[in-house]
């Protein structure tokens, strides 16, 4: 099947049409737009009521990230069971449907093992505070 350039022009006048009414309507927000006053209570940023000062980027604990790092991926495990489990349902009939189901336990059981590893690392605990790094043999000259 060949294909001619007037086969595209709805497709170039979608564009025309999508690029045009961002054009029209970004010029008419200038034209009708009022122009309000600037003062410097105006031109801070607004924070849910809050005058913004302070460091703009507040220091958050390992432990945040840790634990967001281990939900994604016992997350993403579990999306992985859903799929097994559709798979299993179609290939229980077949001969390999025994070997599909060892395969997932064989799988829980080594997720099962990072869990038991998080655990004595307590990664879970939030008021665990881990003790500082031993000092590397360097003496500090005073």
């Amino acid at each position: 099947m060949t294909s001619t350039p007037l086969d595209y022009v709805p497709v170039f006048l979608q564009i025309v049409l999508g690029v045009g009414f961002a054009v029209f309507t970004l010029l008419m927000s200038v034209v009708l737009g009022k122009r309000g006053r600037g003062s410097k209570a105006k031109d801070i940023p607004y924070e849910c009521g809050k005058d913004p000062i302070g460091p703009t980027q507040p220091r958050f604990s390992i432990k945040f990230y840790l634990v967001a790092m281990l939900f994604i991926l016992f997350d993403i495990e579990v999306v992985f069971m859903f799929v097994w489990a559709v798979v299993y349902r179609e290939m229980l009939h077949t001969p390999l449907g025994f070997g599909i189901f060892l395969s997932m336990f064989s799988f829980i059981g080594i997720l099962f093992v990072g869990y038991l590893y998080a655990l004595k690392k307590k990664a879970f605990d939030w008021t665990h505070n881990p003790a500082p790094p031993a000092s590397l043999g360097v003496e500090s000259s005073r």
